[in-house]
């Protein structure tokens, strides 16, 4: 499984059908969070994500996109979790979370791990890697990419029934890419295992402007989640804040080659009509949406 469950889409301020930026993702049995602005853990709640969160991953520490997680470690405290919780961000994360989380007298039941990263960093998940990548905001910020380790080809029963090999440990060697004998015969993966398939490949941005960064990190991606603050008609006030059009996020996904691209961090005069910014963005890249709270995608393997 690979599900987005969309939290939080609107920038700066909540509204009342948009809570602020938050996005669970469901990959290798545990829950990622990226990005945990306020009231987040009440959306976890709204749209039934569960509260197993394996890790959480900020794009960079303005207030609406880290404010959340106080509340909700407190939440996993009261809940009885005692498996530890790592933080990842760009700096001044380890400042300010310390700061946030540790300055009061009740101590949290469980070890919080806060690392601050720079774009290149991977960190290892079960099943993949979500590796950081520069952005371009007001303030140091990281775009995150989750990409899942490639899969075994597909093994093809009667081709090894055909070739002699034996039904049990011998398919399980031939399916892992290892060459078995039989009768003195050696027989090759290759004759009844298909080449290795590519895990599939999320991309969150954060808040940012357009930039190659992006566009390398999300080359050939199932899925891009960028930042769509504006629209055309605000592309002054989109520079001037370093973050990007509908427009420009679809020039990114055509740029990167992806297959679908999502947009996201709505400044609040789309909050009930996010039509201009679809249609923008559709225009320089047809598989494009918008998204919006309790949005959830189940990402497909291609093939």
């Amino acid at each position: 499984m690979l599900r987005l469950t969309f939290l939080g889409t609107s920038a700066a301020a909540p509204t009342l059908g948009r809570g602020l930026t938050a996005l669970g993702l469901r990959a290798g049995g545990e829950l990622l969070l990226f990005d945990c602005g306020e009231g987040t853990q009440r959306q976890m709640i709204r749209y039934g994500t569960g509260f197993d969160v394996g890790a959480i991953f900020f794009s960079h520490f303005h207030a609406d996109h880290y404010l959340g997680a106080i509340g909700f470690l407190r939440t996993l405290s009261m809940l009885g979790r005692t498996a530890p919780l790592a933080l990842h961000g760009p700096r001044p994360g380890r400042r300010l979370l310390e700061t946030m989380l540790f300055a009061g007298t009740e101590k949290l039941a469980f070890e919080v791990e806060i690392h601050e990263q720079e774009a290149g960093a991977e960190v290892r998940r079960p099943g993949g890697v979500v590796r950081a990548f520069a952005t371009e905001h007001r303030t140091p910020s990281l775009g995150w990419m989750l990409a899942e380790d490639p899969r075994p080809g597909r093994f093809h029963p009667e081709k090894a029934r055909d070739l002699g090999v034996p039904e049990g440990p011998l398919w399980g060697e031939l399916q892992h890419g290892r060459p078995v004998t039989v009768e003195g015969r050696v027989i090759a993966p290759e004759g009844v295992v298909e080449p290795i398939r590519p895990g599939r490949k999320v991309v969150v941005t954060g808040d940012t402007r357009p930039c190659a960064a992006t566009v390398a990190a999300a080359a050939g991606a199932d899925l891009l989640v960028h930042d769509s603050t504006f629209g055309d008609e605000e592309q002054a006030r989109a520079e001037e804040t370093a973050h990007s059009t509908a427009r420009e996020a679809g020039r990114m996904a055509r740029e990167a080659g992806v297959a679908r691209l999502v947009l996201t961090h709505l400044s609040t005069r789309y909050d009930t009509d996010p039509g201009p910014l679809a249609r923008q963005a559709r225009e320089e890249f047809p598989a494009s949406d918008v998204a919006y709270d309790g949005l959830t995608i189940e990402v497909a393997h291609r093939g």
